[in-house]
């Protein structure tokens, strides 16, 4: 056994060395269908939007700059006049069912009270107006999507949802009811496959597919999900009442668990996160004990995965990986890729929540235990001078970065892989298992591609020395 058997934790900088954080406003316009996204900041900021999202033509974005000129900033203006003209605007080009106000690190700096702004401004045009601090002081990059969604969990209704079905029923026409023929039958046959237990929120933002997979893997172990945090229709939140239990699918959202828990009074599920086989397995597992519901089929089903993936598994077993930290889902991807058989020499991470990761960590050290490797360092803000030095020493097979220090890494002969890809990925579940391995292995492919058409670094080595990150 190696010598290295304990979680190590350091901490360096204190700084945040991360993608902006409001550009979680890229999926969650896009998952939140009646939703429109104001973002309150600086050019600065619009230009990043404009950039980080430009790739995104395909959809029309319901998001918008208010952008913060001078007399803003030394109070010549009315804060609330201005907003109450956006939102009049907004309400008037697209009626949303919610405005989400994003304020930046200008709008902390000149304390803008834009919580004390919105229920006044709420109350007059009509429309609910939801405050999150998605600032890059305070937050890292994919915690912007954990101040919306702690923000979204106190408009959480406490009562039960009542199906409106009936009474919409005797007005359906021939037509309507021919294509809904036997389907109440169906509804009434699958409510008896579910097991009697209390009722379950799955709480992170993920495409409708993964949300449909994950619910449907809970539901062959006859787990009933009551609902999802965000939905896709802010109208639709789900009901949580006192008692009611909560479980996450991503790393960041440890501020949501809290309100969860704190001002719904919701019993967090702490549980590993569904990222890989090995992830999904052991989340799943955690639920139905919550549950004392004995889970069926899990070795098989993992077993089967782990199967369809050996090509790529080949790719990377053996190699070794350095995550400098950006978006929070390092501790998960390095558990992950230790049962793939890499070795992780460090993981980079910006902030650290070792209460609502509990499970995760458990189980990359269980992890690390059975593949028989060291259980690598976990460095908190990392400084990213210092990491580049023990790169340099260590010689990784991939490192998984930032987009800031990719190019520098690639200059010096370093594979890199961007770490935002991941989180705009589907990497959640069983069945994207596949899809993750293609992200991780894709500069591996290519080096390997590169060498059998003869072809070199295309920095020489005595350039690469010359060249400075």
């Amino acid at each position: 056994m190696t010598e290295e058997t304990a979680l190590n934790f350091e901490c360096e900088t204190g700084n945040y060395h991360t993608f902006c954080p409001i550009s979680c406003v890229a999926w969650l316009y896009q998952k939140i269908e009646d939703s429109f996204f104001l973002v309150i900041g600086t050019k600065t900021c619009g230009y990043f939007l404009q950039n980080s999202m430009g790739v995104m033509i395909f959809a029309e974005p319901r998001y918008a700059m208010a952008e913060l000129e001078e007399g803003d900033i030394s109070a010549k203006l009315s804060d609330y006049d201005e907003l109450k003209r956006l939102c009049l605007q907004i309400k008037r080009d697209r009626n949303p069912s919610v405005i989400v106000w994003i304020g930046t690190c200008t709008t902390e700096i000149i304390k803008m009270d834009l919580e004390g702004i919105a229920p006044k401004l709420e109350a007059e045009i009509g429309i609910p107006i939801v405050v999150a601090r998605a600032n890059g002081l305070d937050y890292a990059f994919t915690q912007g999507e954990d101040t919306v969604l702690a923000a979204m969990v106190n408009r959480c209704d406490d009562t039960p949802q009542v199906e409106a079905e009936t009474e919409v029923e005797p007005k359906k026409n021939g037509f309507s009811r021919l294509l809904n023929f036997g389907q109440k039958e169906e509804a009434e046959t699958q409510e008896t496959e579910y097991k009697d237990h209390p009722p379950l929120t799955l709480f992170g933002s993920v495409p409708d597919s993964v949300e449909t997979q994950l619910t449907l893997e809970l539901k062959k172990q006859g787990i009933k999900v009551s609902g999802w945090l965000p939905s896709k229709r802010f109208t639709e939140l789900p009901s949580i009442e006192k008692g009611n239990y909560a479980c996450g699918v991503h790393p960041f959202l440890s501020r949501t668990a809290t309100n969860l828990m704190r001002r719904r009074k919701c019993k967090l599920i702490g549980a590993p996160f569904p990222i890989g086989p090995d992830g999904t397995r052991a989340w799943i597992e955690k639920i139905c004990s919550v549950f004392n519901i004995e889970p069926e089929g899990l070795d098989e089903r993992e077993a089967q995965i782990w199967e369809s993936v050996e090509d790529y598994v080949k790719l990377v077993r053996g190699k070794s990986v350095f995550f400098m930290g950006d978006n929070l889902l390092e501790i998960s991807l390095a558990r992950f890729l230790v049962r793939c058989g890499m070795t992780v020499h460090e993981i980079g991470i910006p902030y650290m929540d070792k209460r609502y990761q509990g499970a995760e960590l458990a189980l990359l050290e269980q992890t690390c235990v059975e593949m028989g490797v060291d259980v690598p360092r976990i460095v908190e803000k990392p400084d990213n001078y210092r990491q580049i030095e023990r790169i340099m020493a260590e010689n990784p097979d991939l490192v998984i970065t930032g987009m800031a220090h990719a190019n520098p890494l690639e200059a010096r002969g370093f594979s890199t892989k961007w770490s935002v890809e991941f989180t705009f990925s589907q990497i959640q579940g069983f069945t994207n298992t596949r899809d993750l391995l293609e992200l991780v292995t894709r500069p591996l492919r290519r080096n390997n591609n590169l060498k059998e058409l003869g072809w070199t670094d295309l920095v020489h080595e005595e350039d690469a020395k010359r060249i400075t990150v």
